[in-house]
């Protein structure tokens, strides 16, 4: 197994590209699912089990470029900060080189997120581009970053539960069998280590869900300040209590944990296959 840290730039590039879309593709019918049980327009009218499928287009445009800079920034960081910062802080190091991918990630994954799943929850019939056209002409360039803050909000503590206890889980396996990990037992600590992350983030993920799909008339500041975090997590607990803090749980981890074990298992096996070209 290719140490991390000894990853050149386009390899981390290309094994996040793929692992990215090969997650999406894969388990793309569990997000839907997600997405429609956060809507505000309720499950069945969202689309209930029909066409788990709308929205993949959009899905695999930008599951690449997103998993790509991700990776990209992760792993430059932690080749950089592991010469100059002591061992000792390497969970620190990870946490905050997964951090910082994340917010770069982002600039990507939050306009691609808001024309999928209002694809997903059907609130728009168009094609994506005619759901960009009309983001931009009623709330300006600005709309297709509706919810950014919310998801840096979710990526964030899910990325420093996930990536810490990844690079932790990993460790521990190799002190214990004192032999490299192969893809299986990479893509298992991939997956415990989402399972719990996603579980820890649901809320942050049902308020960012609401803020992407929710109608929105620019010209009422009464409904910008409901779009903030706080207010859509505290709107949610009065109208469902806890139960609508965590919509769609199941979906969520179950998507996730299979998807950390495809994601980092998918991320493993291009790393060693590009090591050895």
């Amino acid at each position: 197994m290719t140490r991390d840290s000894d990853l050149p730039m386009l390899t981390s590039l290309t094994a996040g590209g793929i692992a990215g879309i090969t997650v999406d593709m894969a388990l793309f019918p569990l997000d839907t699912l997600k997405t429609r049980l956060q809507s505000p327009s309720g499950f069945f009218k969202s689309g209930g089990f029909r066409h788990l499928y709308k929205g993949v287009g959009t899905a695999a445009i930008g599951s690449a470029p997103t998993a790509s800079v991700f990776f990209c920034t992760y792993d430059t960081i932690k080749k950089i900060s592991a010469k100059h910062i002591d061992p000792k802080y390497v969970p620190i190091i990870h946490m905050g080189a997964a951090s910082i991918g994340e917010i770069a990630s982002c600039l990507i994954k939050v306009p691609i997120e808001i024309v999928k799943q209002r694809q997903q929850a059907a609130v728009e019939k168009l094609l994506p581009l005619s759901i960009c056209r009309r983001t931009i002409e009623t709330e300006g360039f600005l709309g297709m970053y509706r919810g950014f803050t919310t998801t840096v909000l979710r990526e964030i503590p899910f990325v420093l539960i996930q990536f810490p206890m990844w690079e932790w889980l990993k460790a521990e396996w190799y002190e214990f069998t004192k032999e490299e990990l192969n893809v299986i037992e990479v893509s298992v600590c991939g997956s415990l280590s989402g399972a719990v992350a996603a579980a820890a983030t649901t809320p942050l993920d049902v308020a960012k869900t609401r803020i992407m799909l929710a109608k929105k008339n620019i010209h009422s500041k009464g409904d910008c300040a409901k779009l903030r975090t706080t207010s859509m997590l505290v709107h949610i607990y009065k109208e469902g209590g806890i139960q609508g803090l965590f919509a769609g749980f199941v979906p969520r981890v179950i998507w996730i944990t299979l998807g950390g074990a495809v994601f980092f298992g998918a991320y493993q096996a291009t790393v060693e296959f590009c090591s050895k070209c």
